[in-house]
């Protein structure tokens, strides 16, 4: 059996630089989900800090 050399070419793809209204990968699809669910639960615990009267449950509520 022989071994074929593959070009390096083939084995390191070189980045694509990104155009307007080109698709997003997948790395930066998750990227922008995530910093928008950590805005949200950013958002989400300073409000119930400022809610005046209401209390969570404790472990011993529970």
């Amino acid at each position: 059996m022989s071994q074929e050399a593959v070009p390096e070419q083939a084995v390191h793809k070189t980045p694509v630089p990104e155009q307007p209204g080109a698709p997003k990968g997948l790395l930066q699809q998750m990227e922008e989900l995530m910093a928008a669910l950590n805005a949200d639960l950013s958002q989400l615990d300073a409000d119930l800090q400022q809610s005046p009267g209401t209390s969570r449950p404790t472990a011993e509520d529970v």
